[in-house]
C-alpha cells in the first residue's frame, strides 16, 4: 500500500490498483487526507470492501450492505432500517470487525438495548425490541450469505423481543354506516373512506389512486401504487406485495359515487391523485367521527379488517377474499380462522351417517 504528500496542498493522498468484480485492474486515487495514517487506512478499508475479505471493521460492511440492499427495498422501508442501524447498532459495534464479533457481543448489546428508555421514561416494547434485532440479524445474514462469514452471531443468540399479535378491532357495517353520516359534511373525507370500507385496501393505495384508476365501464379501480409521506415530500412506491397489485369491482353505488366525486373536482387531470391528504388526516378525522356517533376507536387500517369481517359475514371463502384485498389465502386462513363458520359439527355429524353404512 502506497500514500503520497501532495506538495501543493500539504495534504496526503492514497493511489493503488486493485481488481474489479470481473479481474480488471483498475487504478484508485483519494485525496485530501490529513495524514499519511489516515490515507493507508482508508485504502486498507478499500480493499477489504472490494476483496470480499470480512477482515473490516462492522462499520465498513454496513456501506456494503447498504450499497447492496438500499436500492432492492422501498424507500420508507430502507428509512427505517437506516434510522434503527445508526441509531441502535453502529454506536455499538461501528469499530469492532465483523469477523470478530461473537454471540457474547450480542447478548451484551440487547442488555444494553433493552434497559434504554423512551422520551416517556418507558421501556421500549417487544415488538420495537425485535425489529431491532432482525435489523442486525439481517446485516449478519447477509455476510454470511454472500460474503462467506462463517456465522451469524445474533441469530445464535435469538431474538430479545417478540412479535406481539394486535387487537383485530372493526366495525360492523351499522357502525360504519353510522360514522360515514358524520363523513358527509366533508365530501373528500365521505368517499375517501366510502372506498376504503366498501373495496378493504390500504391507506396508502387509497392515497395513491388518480382518476384514470377507475374504470366506470367495467366498474373496476385498478391498484398498482402506494402513497408516503416521507420527509415531508410526497413519493408513490409499488405497494406492499406482489400479490398488492390488483383489480377490485366495485359496488354500483360506490362507483356511482365516485364518479360524481370526480366529476365534482375542477380540472382535476388524469394522473392527479384524487384524495391529496396525508394519514394523519384520516386518523383526525376517525376520531371525530367515533366522537360524534358514540361507537368504538378503530384505526385506520381497521376498515380494512371490517371489510374483510363483513365479507367472511357474506359466507365468501378465504381464496376469494384474499383475492380482493391483496393477501396470499394462507393468510386470510390464519388472520380471520375465529371468524369463519365452524364446520366441526357438520363432520362429526357426516362421520355418523358414514359409520353407520358398514
Amino acid at each position: 500500500m502506497s500514500a503520497y504528500k501532495d506538495k501543493k496542498t500539504g495534504k496526503w493522498y492514497a493511489f493503488f490498483y486493485y481488481k474489479d468484480w470481473m479481474g480488471d485492474n483498475k487504478g484508485k486515487t483519494k485525496r485530501g487526507f490529513a495524514t499519511k495514517r489516515e490515507a493507508l487506512e482508508w485504502q486498507h478499508n478499500f480493499l477489504e470492501k472490494h476483496s470480499g475479505n470480512l477482515d473490516m471493521s462492522f462499520s465498513a460492511f454496513v456501506e456494503i450492505y447498504t450499497n447492496d440492499m438500499k436500492e432492492r427495498l422501498k424507500l420508507n422501508t430502507w428509512m427505517t432500517k437506516q434510522t434503527i442501524i445508526e441509531k441502535k447498532i453502529l454506536p455499538y459495534f461501528k469499530d469492532q470487525k465483523i469477523n470478530e464479533i461473537k454471540p457474547a457481543h450480542i447478548i451484551a448489546w440487547q442488555n444494553e438495548i433493552m434497559s434504554l428508555r423512551d422520551k416517556n421514561g418507558n421501556k421500549y416494547a417487544l415488538t420495537y425490541l425485535k425489529t431491532i434485532h432482525n435489523q442486525i440479524s439481517a446485516i449478519f445474514n447477509h455476510a454470511v450469505r454472500f460474503y462467506e462469514l462463517s456465522s451469524n452471531p445474533a441469530a445464535k443468540v435469538g431474538n430479545m423481543g417478540k412479535e406481539k399479535t394486535k387487537e383485530m378491532l372493526f366495525w360492523t357495517k351499522e357502525e360504519y354506516l353510522k360514522f360515514s353520516e358524520s363523513m358527509m359534511d366533508k365530501p373528500l373525507s365521505f368517499y375517501a373512506f366510502e372506498v376504503l370500507y366498501w373495496c378493504g385496501i390500504r391507506s396508502g393505495e387509497l392515497l395513491a389512486l388518480t382518476a384514470e384508476d377507475f374504470d366506470f365501464k367495467k366498474l373496476t379501480v385498478r391498484i398498482n401504487k402506494s402513497y408516503q409521506r416521507i420527509g415531508r415530500v410526497d413519493v408513490i412506491t409499488d405497494p406492499k406485495t406482489p400479490k398488492s397489485v390488483r383489480i377490485i369491482k366495485m359496488p354500483d353505488f360506490l362507483a356511482e359515487e365516485i364518479k360524481e366525486y370526480i366529476n365534482s373536482i375542477y380540472g382535476i387531470k388524469a394522473k392527479d391523485r384524487l384524495f391529496p391528504i396525508t394519514k394523519s388526516y384520516l386518523y383526525n378525522e376517525m376520531k371525530r367521527g367515533s366522537k360524534e356517533q358514540g361507537i368504538k376507536r378503530i384505526r385506520v387500517h381497521d376498515l380494512r379488517h371490517s371489510h374483510v369481517s363483513l365479507l367472511i359475514e357474506m359466507g365468501f371463502s378465504a381464496v376469494t377474499v384474499a383475492d380482493r384485498v391483496g393477501h396470499e389465502s394462507i393468510d386470510i386462513t390464519y388472520r380471520y380462522a375465529h371468524m369463519f363458520p365452524s364446520k366441526q359439527t357438520e363432520i362429526a355429524d357426516k362421520l355418523s351417517i358414514e359409520r353407520g353404512r358398514v
